[in-house]
């Protein structure tokens, strides 16, 4: 057995050593009962201490690297969320140039096709004017039909990636009033065309 642990089991077996008194002599002193008391106390706390330094530095060793690999996990994530964040950023500025460009487009071609059914029913005549007349409105409206549809699902999409980013009550709110105000813009300018 090694010296130190027969150190130890000595020192454990001490206060029954203390304790072995005859059974007419009495507790002599105040001091040896002092002594016995702060003996057991420094075996017991020693002994404590002893055997749970060990696992104590262990266990605080594994809570360090614990805290110390989530801190790490914390701060990738947060650089993989910037790094997405500017990469959807950048989709949206060149989406909202794509809905501009597509709807500058949509708006030439209903033109063009809005004068080319009004020259073709000048030509038909008074016969036919009230008939011509309900099949430009018809592509008009068609036209229209599929530009809103075209424009609602590009704004659903871009408002669908802010959302993912940046939900929020306020935000969400605000991204719906904007789409319903620029759909009823453009509503009102086909009809005033």
């Amino acid at each position: 057995m090694p010296k130190k642990n027969l150190e130890f089991v000595i020192l454990l077996c001490l206060p029954l050593f203390l304790g072995l008194t005859s059974s007419e002599e009495t507790h002599g002193s105040a001091l040896v009962d002092f002594l016995g008391k702060s003996i057991n106390f420094i075996i017991l706390f020693g002994g404590l201490a002893f055997l749970l330094t060990k696992p104590l530095r262990k266990f605080l060793g594994e809570l360090a690297l614990s805290i110390e690999k989530t801190m790490q996990e914390t701060e990738r994530a947060r650089r993989e969320a910037q790094e997405r964040f500017a990469a959807i950023k950048k989709r949206l500025q060149g989406l909202e140039g794509e809905i501009q460009t597509i709807r500058k487009v949509g708006e030439e071609v209903g033109q063009k096709d809005k004068e080319r059914i009004l020259t073709l029913a000048r030509q038909e005549g008074d016969r036919l004017k009230s008939f011509a007349q309900q099949g430009i409105d018809m592509h008009v409206q068609e036209a229209m039909g599929e530009l809103r549809e075209y424009v609602a699902e590009l704004a659903i999409s871009l408002a669908r990636t802010k959302i993912e980013k940046r939900l929020t009550p306020e935000l969400h709110s605000r991204l719906i009033d904007e789409s319903i105000e620029g759909l009823g813009k453009l509503y009102e300018k086909s009809n005033s065309g």
